[in-house]
């Protein structure tokens, strides 16, 4: 799952805000239009959109509208539209917060990680017998320490952290290694077969990392 998903059809503004935020650590994917950002939406999914509302097709409140229909993930306007009838249709529609351009990226910045803080951030995820320590980047299986590769533990916590649903093979592979990422998607079967190693499971017979078939792989 990408961590932000800006909706900004000024393109100098968005790529500027995309470099900021990737030094701070976030993936980022950037879109310029409403539709466009719906459908990267129903794909990839996104932890935070940074919505602007003066869109090409359809206005930042339609999209809006449409993300809350089905999902509670944050959502930041960021808009040139500064009357106080914008913020209140806005933050009725379901925006979690409403920002006039222009900004001060320092302070737009701060409220991203705020927002991140207060809604995912956790020390540990665990399930059937996995533990992993988000902080120190630890893992333990069934109480004993194993060590993952930097791929492994981020592959291994998206599963768990959406422990019984399937995720599709590309989802997986766009989330770990990036959309632009040189690797192939085979990379992605080699990495859960290692996976499956160091969690003492029978590829054939896996009991906690499963494949659904036509589909990618689970964690139950």
């Amino acid at each position: 799952m990408t961590d932000i998903l800006i909706v900004e059809d000024d393109k100098e503004l968005a790529d500027l805000l995309t470099d900021f935020l990737r030094e701070e650590g976030y993936t980022v994917s950037a879109v310029e239009s409403g539709e466009r950002a719906l459908e990267l939406y129903a794909r990839y999914g996104a932890r935070l959109v940074v919505l602007d509302i003066n869109l090409p097709d359809v206005t930042g409140f339609a999209v809006c509208s449409k993300l809350r229909e089905n999902a509670d993930t944050p959502i930041l306007i960021v808009s040139a539209r500064t009357e106080k009838d914008d913020k209140l249709t806005g933050l009725d529609l379901g925006a979690d917060d409403y920002i006039e351009k222009p900004y001060d990226i320092d302070i737009l910045i701060a409220k991203i990680k705020g927002i991140f803080k207060r809604r995912y951030q956790r020390d540990t995820l665990s399930a059937d017998g996995v533990t992993l320590n988000l902080a120190e980047r630890t893992a333990e299986i069934d109480g004993a320490g194993v060590d993952l590769t930097a791929k492994e533990f981020d592959l291994l916590a998206l599963l768990i952290e959406n422990q019984g649903k399937a995720l599709r093979k590309e989802y997986l592979f766009s989330t770990v290694w990036g959309s632009d990422s040189d690797s192939e998607l085979q990379t992605l079967h080699v990495h859960i077969n290692r996976l499956r190693q160091k969690l003492g499971e029978d590829p054939k017979h896996a009991k906690r990392l499963l494949t659904v078939w036509g589909v990618g792989y689970k964690f139950v």
